[in-house]
């Protein structure tokens, strides 16, 4: 039996549609349309030292995921933001992770929901980060996956959706099995998408290359490393990128808001395989990051 501590009986509250309830209690029943269909939308955020890191972003996203699969949320951005702040009082947490997740609720499991009531939870917990627990430049290895991301004329692509995350989570699953940390995914022309939950960044003498987020969700954190690279002078591109380019790069990293930036040391895949070291570049971008973290939310 696993040890790992489930997350559905923990101690602390849970914001749910407009309160704080004990967390063993916010519950949702197993009518509910979006448990059928897969229509939630969610975010992941990080706090630092008690500050909602790039709150206005992320509660942006929410917003506009909610509206690509069909319903607004009852609640503004700055509502929601508050609601984070209570959640992390009432927890008494400062560093955490932050989930925000909007569905629809059990009046309909048919297709159609026009009529599903919009229910909101917030929760926060302690997940620390790579950087953390001293890891932030141990480089993760990516098998590449058979999965690929779906054209954004087939699937809501831009909307942070539950429904989304299946191809990851089967790419995730296999990968480990073959001992890997993570897999790459590939679009449907054959180009490098992004892993299972993160954006991929190559580093190419001075310029960072990322490929264009056309089928699938563009990072906030990769927008806010970008910020940084941009002042530390760095050339920008965004665009399409093909396997072997990313195969012939001097540096490769992930960005996302559970892992802030990790450097990719290997890629393995049927007739392909490259390997790049912790380089310079990367290392220096962890450090912005970090420090940018502390600046934008003090203690």
């Amino acid at each position: 039996m696993s040890n790992v501590l489930a997350f559905d009986d923990r101690d602390g509250l849970i914001w749910l549609d407009g309160a704080l309830v004990p967390w063993n209690e916010a519950r949702l029943h197993v009518m509910t349309h979006s448990l059928h269909a897969g229509g939630a939308v969610f975010e992941g955020i990080r706090a630092y030292d008690g500050g909602i890191f790039l709150s206005n972003a992320h509660f942006s996203r929410f917003q506009r995921s909610a509206e690509i699969v069909g319903y607004t949320l009852p609640y503004s951005s700055l509502e929601l933001v508050k609601a984070c702040e209570a959640v992390l009082w009432a927890n008494e947490l400062k560093d955490a992770y932050i989930r925000p997740i909007a569905w629809r609720g059990s009046e309909s499991v048919t297709v159609a929901a026009r009529n599903a009531t919009i229910h909101v939870a917030i929760t926060a917990w302690d997940w620390p980060t790579p950087a953390a627990e001293g890891r932030s430049t141990t480089g993760i290895r990516l098998q590449l996956s058979s999965w690929r991301r779906p054209r954004a004329d087939t699937a809501p692509t831009a909307s942070k959706c539950s429904g989304l995350y299946m191809i990851g989570t089967l790419a995730r699953h296999a990968a480990n099995d073959e001992g890997f940390d993570d897999a790459l995914l590939l679009d449907v022309d054959g180009n490098v998408a992004e892993t299972t939950a993160t954006n991929i960044i190559l580093v190419e003498g001075r310029k960072l290359v990322s490929p264009v987020a056309d089928c699938f969700l563009d990072s906030i954190t990769k927008r806010h490393v970008f910020a940084l690279a941009q002042k530390a002078g760095l050339e920008l591109e965004e665009r399409k990128v093909s396997l072997e380019e990313l195969c012939a790069a001097d540096e490769v990293f992930v960005v996302g808001t559970s892992i802030e930036i990790q450097p990719v040391v290997e890629l393995k895949g049927p007739a392909i395989g490259a390997q790049w070291s912790v380089g310079p570049l990367t290392q220096s971008l962890i450090d912005n990051f970090q420090n940018s973290v502390r600046q934008q939310c003090p203690a």
